[in-house]
Parts: C-alpha cells; sequence; structure tokens
C-alpha cells in the first residue's frame, strides 16, 4: 500500500499560462508533492512559475517535444525519486485537482492498480468530438485487451510506478498514455476507473490537432491490434497462469 509521502502529482503544461499556476496551487492544497514538466512553452509559463516561488519540482524542456515525452519526464523523475505512485493532471482546467482524495481512496483499496479517471460523457458541456473518440477509442481498447474501461482518454490517472511498462515505448504525442495503458493491460495490471469531475471553459487552450492526433492514434490502434495477437494476449493468459 502506497502511503501518501510516496504518491506524488505530474503536471505537464504546454501553453497553459493562463492556468497552470490555479492547478498547481490547488494540487498542492492536497498536501502531495507537485512535479511540474514544462514542455518548451512558449507563453511565459517559465516565468511565470519562477516567479511564483512555489514549493514545487519544475523540470523544463527547451523546446516543445509532445505530452508523450513530457509525461516520460516526469515518470522518469518521479522514479528516480523514490515515488511509488505518479498522479497526471492536465493543466489547461479541465480537471479538478479536488478530486485527488478519489484517487487516494483507490490506490488505498487497489494497491497496485492504475487507477483511470472517468469523465461523464453525457455531461451537458461535454463537446460531442470528444465523446465520439472515447467511444472510438473504447472499442479498440476492449479489442486489444478484452478488457472494458469507461474512459480511456482522460489524462487524470494514477499510474504504478514500479508496474509500468518500459517508457521507451512512449511516443511524443497523445497516443502516449493508450499505450501507456494497453501495455499495463497486458502486463496485468489491475485496472480501476473512478469518477471525476470534468469542464471545457471557454478560454481553455488545447494542443490537441483533430485530424493529424485521430490519425496517429488511429495507426497506433492497428499497430496494438496486430501485436495483442502475437504478445499482447499470450501475455495475458501467462500472467493469469502465473498468478
Amino acid at each position: 500500500m502506497a502511503a501518501r509521502k510516496d504518491i506524488c502529482v505530474i503536471v505537464p503544461t504546454y501553453k497553459n499560462a493562463g492556468t497552470v499556476l490555479d492547478i498547481v496551487r490547488r494540487v498542492l492544497e492536497q498536501e502531495l508533492p507537485v512535479i511540474v514538466v514544462n514542455d518548451g512553452s512558449p507563453d511565459g509559463t517559465a516565468a511565470l512559475l519562477e516567479q511564483a516561488a512555489l514549493p514545487v519540482t519544475v523540470l523544463t524542456h527547451s523546446r516543445n517535444r509532445g505530452k508523450g515525452i513530457a509525461l516520460r519526464t516526469g515518470l522518469t523523475y518521479a522514479c528516480s525519486q523514490g515515488f511509488r505512485y505518479a498522479v497526471t493532471i492536465d493543466s489547461d482546467g479541465q480537471h479538478f485537482p479536488e478530486d485527488l482524495p478519489v484517487f487516494l481512496q483507490a490506490i488505498e483499496a487497489h494497491p497496485g492498480a492504475l487507477v483511470v479517471g472517468s469523465r461523464n460523457l453525457q455531461a451537458e458541456n461535454m463537446p460531442g468530438g470528444n465523446t465520439f473518440a472515447n467511444r472510438f477509442s473504447n472499442f479498440w481498447f476492449r479489442l486489444q485487451t478484452a478488457r472494458n474501461l469507461p474512459d480511456t482518454q482522460t489524462g487524470y490517472r494514477a499510474y504504478p510506478l514500479d508496474r509500468l511498462p518500459s517508457l521507451r515505448l512512449l511516443t511524443a504525442r497523445y497516443e502516449a498514455e493508450l499505450t501507456l495503458l494497453v501495455f499495463s493491460a497486458w502486463k496485468g495490471v489491475e485496472l480501476i476507473p473512478v469518477p471525476i469531475r470534468v469542464c471545457y471553459p471557454e478560454d481553455r487552450v488545447s494542443s490537441f490537432r483533430p485530424f493529424h492526433d485521430f490519425f496517429r492514434i488511429s495507426v497506433l490502434n492497428t499497430g496494438l491490434c496486430l501485436m495483442a495477437l502475437v504478445y499482447g494476449y499470450p501475455r495475458m493468459l501467462f500472467e493469469k497462469l502465473r498468478r
């Protein structure tokens, strides 16, 4: 079981100068260590974080490398500092740091599990594109892992650091989070969904590119389906027999 001191929160950020400080301050109110990964933001994020002088660790990329690499940087650092769990939360204002106790309770109840935030996809302010993309992703995830999750696209998650697949698998963009989820399922890691709130402010800045990133995710899903046949399903069977 991971104690509170063994859990950190990773905040990857790119061009979210208008929201990142609010998110970080609200995470700090939950009395958890914070690691901010500034992914080469050109909007003054670095100066804001420095001037705020908050008790957080800031890791900075000299240029924008993509969310997947930002996650790799944060997760690698968290492992090197001896943390057992890392919760990832977006910096654009869509996630509620006040929901962190839900993750802590799930970690306590399910040691070693990967805890996945589950949004209410029927909420009034949920963009229609998000709902379609999530259903599309959920379908492919079931095909690749024989498991069901209500929300495979959220970035609000708690990762058991000692059970993660190799971080070298992570690509630069948003499909990296899907890779972590699928390979964790293949390793036999328990996946626990927990309800989270979500907000999409009108001035929210997102770096998701609908066409390019959806295409990349589609290509990845095709590759993962083929890999599931030769590696994923045999690995899950091996893990089941081993247990």
